[in-house]
């Protein structure tokens, strides 16, 4: 090998060996910015969910007096389920806030 090629392949091994240097960005900046788009929309959620556990809550509410006034036997059992599922609704909601939050 004369000089001249020499002096050519190290150069492009350089620019070889530098690439990587160059390509490797700032991730903990896109993590962190990910991290708070994810818990920007956190709370609207959680906000969301306890308004359709209020609309289950009257829905049922509703259902079980009309079952009450009728007087059906089962009135206990949908109670029962309706207010279960009223109270998953919350708890899971403030779970999840407490969780990720």
């Amino acid at each position: 090998m004369n000089k001249r090629q020499r002096v050519i392949l190290s150069a492009v091994l350089l620019a070889v060996a530098a690439v990587p240097v160059f390509g490797q960005g700032n991730g903990l900046s896109g993590i962190n910015d990910a991290t708070s788009m994810v818990t920007s929309y956190f709370e609207p959620g959680v906000k969301l969910i306890y308004a359709i556990g209020a609309v289950v809550g009257l829905i049922g509410g509703v259902k079980v007096y009309s079952k009450f006034s009728s007087g059906d036997p089962d009135t206990s059992k949908t109670a029962a389920s309706w207010f279960g599922a009223c109270i998953f609704l919350i708890v899971a909601a403030t779970i999840l806030s407490s969780f990720f939050l």
